[in-house]
């Protein structure tokens, strides 16, 4: 799946590599996604959304509004995703979230709408205590004392282009 997929017709760009989230108390999130093998970084920021759980989703589901950051190009792209299992161990799209389709989900898509965005991470390592804070004294020195849990594992994005968005707003500003 590396470098792109055909999807009705147009090649959808697609990034594998490694992500480090630390999962805050207050249910936010931080850390950073590795494109590999360029070793390309990107910042994770993610906030909860206060909405209605449905009573078929357990306590440790949640909706996250997750911003993903270019730091060369200073670009960011919002997507709202879902947290599964204890200590956000799976993070993916909403695509199936029943009765917050249209209100929750839709408010981004309205904004992002040509940006599809695809999201999907397990967690192969998870860190907490004095190995979390080892963790976050090395990668994250912002986090250190605020008692998170990192989570470390796979992540690939699907849809996040940010060189297309810099090539159509140097093209707008030329106009």
């Amino acid at each position: 799946m590396e470098g792109g997929e055909e999807k009705e017709g147009k090649a959808e760009k697609v990034m594998e590599g490694m992500a480090s989230i630390a999962l805050l108390p207050n249910g936010s999130i931080s850390g950073h996604f590795i494109q590999l093998p360029h070793s390309i970084c990107y910042g994770l920021h993610g906030i909860e959304l206060e909405c209605e759980r449905e009573c078929s989703r357990g306590e440790d589901y949640r909706l996250i509004r997750l911003t993903v950051t270019d730091y060369n190009s200073k670009s960011e792209r919002d997507v709202v995703v879902e947290c599964k299992g204890h200590d956000a161990a799976k993070i993916c799209n909403t695509d199936h979230a029943h009765g917050w389709q249209k209100d929750v989900v839709g408010m981004l898509e309205e904004k992002h709408g040509k940006h599809k965005i695809s999201v999907s991470f397990e967690c192969e390592t998870l860190k907490a205590e004095e190995a979390a804070e080892d963790h976050l004294r090395k990668f994250m020195p912002k986090l250190v004392g605020m008692d998170a849990v990192v989570n470390i594992g796979r992540m690939t994005l699907a849809g996040l282009d940010f060189d297309a968005d810099t090539e159509h707003e140097r093209i707008e500003q030329n106009d």
